[in-house]
């Protein structure tokens, strides 16, 4: 991605975020604020570091996931089960506008470095909390994975096919969606901070209310109507047509064709235009009951040809449609490179792409400075120049195994 236009000043520039915990959901946030100038100061254990630097495809050691989630980040070491560890992150936590900690609730009380502990002496301190099921409730004290607070929500019940085991997709779904949560809810209490009479805040996310955001009419549908959305394969209740069709070739394509006047050009394009002028499926409501009858024709259609066909013959009757991409289509594909979808950063002399992040902005776009960095590579710069420890304090530090 070019970087000619990008301005001086980014929209978080001046932001000072201090990220605490591991893993993905309060890491991810960090990364998008990261992303659009935020200063953000990762503190890790040391010796081992955040375990993501150990997680699925590694390359010298180091997870290349790392790369992209710790870009733009200044990684340090401290122990905060020791005391002269806490001691230093609560000086951090004062010289920072944004804490982001998803410890399970209680703990950073146990370490007396809560956000009550800096009402009074940082009042504008936006502390964000990132957990299973929330601060507070009978479960707040529940160990919260993705996984099981994914279920937990609801989610998982719709995701699958009728009668089968729930799927859960091949991704941490629940905790990406909590960290763009929590990093929209920190960007809104930035803004409140700047009102007349503003001040900072406790941004409490939860896992599962993070993907119970997104169950759409789910709730008002059962308590206005008693329904309960059920799970429905490759199609959306009550939505016909939209579904997935296998093709000659034996690649898939998405169909979306449940406009009333995208209907009528499906089947004309596939050479059914009796059913385009059939009045049983002039709308949507009379398609529902006819769904098999549908899929059956289209599955038919598709199956005699091959995917790129499929797809051209759809595209010239305005159909929408499109295939089912892996990650080496992603990135051989025109329209990601047109985007600017992956930024290439270099680690140990070799490239490596890694994923650019959205929304764009036209004015004040994001950009990733550096990749994800070794353990503790900025301890000298955060603990030394920011915290005023000298040569002699920080070898100390060392041999106590506090950094």
């Amino acid at each position: 991605m070019s970087k000619s236009h990008t301005p001086s000043l980014k929209p978080l520039e001046g932001v000072r975020v201090l990220e605490l915990g591991q893993l993905l959901a309060g890491p991810f946030a960090a990364t998008l604020l990261g992303y659009f100038g935020a200063e953000v100061i990762k503190v890790e254990p040391p010796g081992r570091g955040d375990p993501l630097r150990k997680w699925r495809v590694l390359e010298e050691g180091t997870s290349l996931w790392w790369r992209s989630l710790a870009r733009n980040k200044k990684c340090i070491t401290l122990d905060l089960k020791s005391e002269r560890g806490r001691e230093l992150v609560r000086e951090l936590m004062l010289k920072s506008d944004v804490v982001i900690e998803n410890f399970r609730p209680g703990t950073m009380e146990k370490w007396d470095l809560g956000p009550e502990a800096f009402k009074q002496v940082h009042p504008g301190l936006v502390y964000t909390r990132i957990s299973g099921y929330g601060q507070d409730g009978p479960m707040a004290s529940k160990p919260g994975f993705a996984s099981v607070c994914e279920g937990f929500s609801g989610f998982r019940y719709v995701n699958g096919f009728p009668g089968e085991a729930p799927v859960r997709p091949n991704l941490s779904l629940g905790d990406s969606l909590a960290g763009l949560h929590a990093a929209f809810g920190i960007v809104l209490a930035l803004l409140q901070r700047q009102q007349p009479g503003g001040a900072g805040q406790v941004v409490d996310v939860a896992l599962y209310e993070a993907m119970f955001n997104m169950m759409e009419g789910v709730i008002p549908e059962f308590s206005g109507a008693g329904v309960v959305r059920e799970p429905s394969g490759t199609t959306v209740t009550g939505i016909v047509p939209t579904n997935t069709y296998r093709c000659g070739d034996g690649k898939y394509v998405v169909i979306g064709g449940n406009g009333d006047s995208i209907f009528c050009r499906l089947m004309e394009a596939v050479g059914r235009e009796e059913m385009a002028a059939d009045p049983r499926l002039a709308d949507n409501a009379g398609r529902v009951q006819h769904e098999a009858e549908i899929d059956s024709v289209l599955s038919q259609w598709t199956g005699a040809r091959g995917s790129d066909e499929v797809l051209t013959a759809l595209e010239a009757a305005r159909v929408p449609s499109g295939p089912i991409y892996n990650v080496e289509d992603m990135m051989a594909d025109p329209q990601y490179r047109a985007r600017g979808l992956f930024e290439s950063v270099e680690i140990n002399g070799k490239p490596l792409e890694i994923p650019a992040l959205v929304p764009r902005l036209e004015g004040t776009p994001g950009e990733t400075q550096w990749p994800g960095p070794e353990l503790g590579s900025h301890n000298n710069e955060v603990l030394g120049e920011l915290l005023g420890l000298d040569a002699d304090e920080l070898a100390a530090l060392g041999e106590q195994q506090v950094v």
